[in-house]
């Protein structure tokens, strides 16, 4: 989750710097797909990030408050331990939970249910298809990046590489928790492949603590692998030959929203 930028940096998050970067498949046109293309330029203001993904911990323990607060979700979540990512949440819970996080830490939530922006139409149960005009994008409170932000941050500072580290243009279970195929991924160099047998255990989903590899040049976790992180965009595959060059925020309509970083049962090339 993304907080707008301010002056102090807040506990556990990082300043993702604002400026300028190339979005997309920048590698090699033949690996991904058509959506990661055209390559284009993107201006992103500055912001701040979670350092970790949501934990299990941090997500149960929003979720109690905002369940005696008005709010109501669609899934209780779920994690193999408190300090590992939640997961089996939908988009509409994410947005829910960022707002009721925003609410319990006094801050002004971002999303609402109309273009109104009033308190009466503050965001915390049902599902609605959220349009850009119906987000405070200025306001201090908990959101999710858009795809750009996302993108922006995964790549640490750094340009152009496969993944979020920029050392090396290589994967293996050193670098980040997923399901190893050397055999399909000339830069997949994991000695054998299959699910990280430090993690296959005790049954699925064989998700890591948080933080347990190294972070990018941002100071960001998992950002390759462990479990997949929702975006605020909607999806379409020919976005980026029409992404706006300053702070774009997706399509205004669509099917499904936004996934990017991958999960443990995802290969090298996903």
């Amino acid at each position: 989750t993304e907080r707008l930028y301010d002056l102090n940096s807040p506990a556990g998050m990082a300043l993702i710097p604002g400026g300028s970067f190339t979005m997309g498949n920048c590698m090699n046109t033949n690996e991904g797909g058509a959506d990661e293309l055209p390559l284009h330029t993107v201006n992103v203001s500055a912001f701040y990030m979670d350092t970790n993904l949501v934990s299990y911990a941090l997500w149960q323990q929003v979720y109690q408050w905002a369940t005696t607060n008005g709010y109501s979700f669609d899934n209780a979540g779920s994690g193999k331990a408190a300090n590992h990512p939640v997961q089996s949440v939908s988009w509409y819970d994410m947005v829910r939970w960022c707002n009721a996080r925003s609410e319990m830490e006094g801050w002004t939530p971002c999303y609402y249910t109309n273009a109104s922006q009033s308190q009466t139409t503050i965001y915390r149960s049902g599902q609605f298809d959220l349009a850009t005009n119906w987000v405070n994008w200025v306001v201090s409170g908990y959101r999710l990046p858009t795809e750009a932000e996302w993108e922006k941050a995964a790549r640490g500072g750094a340009s152009c590489h496969r993944f979020p580290w920029s050392d090396a243009e290589t994967i293996n279970w050193n670098r980040a928790n997923y399901q190893a195929d050397p055999s399909g991924y000339s830069y997949d160099v994991n000695p054998t492949s299959g699910y990280d047998t430090n993690f296959a255990s005790e049954g699925m989903p064989y998700t890591s603590p948080v933080g347990s590899f190294a972070p990018n040049g941002y100071g960001l976790y998992d950002m390759a692998g462990n479990v997949f992180e929702w975006c605020w965009d909607w999806y379409s595959s020919t976005y980026y030959g029409s992404s706006s060059g300053t702070d774009p925020r997706g399509p205004g309509s669509g099917s499904y929203r936004v996934l990017r970083g991958g999960g443990w049962g995802n290969v090298g090339g996903d």
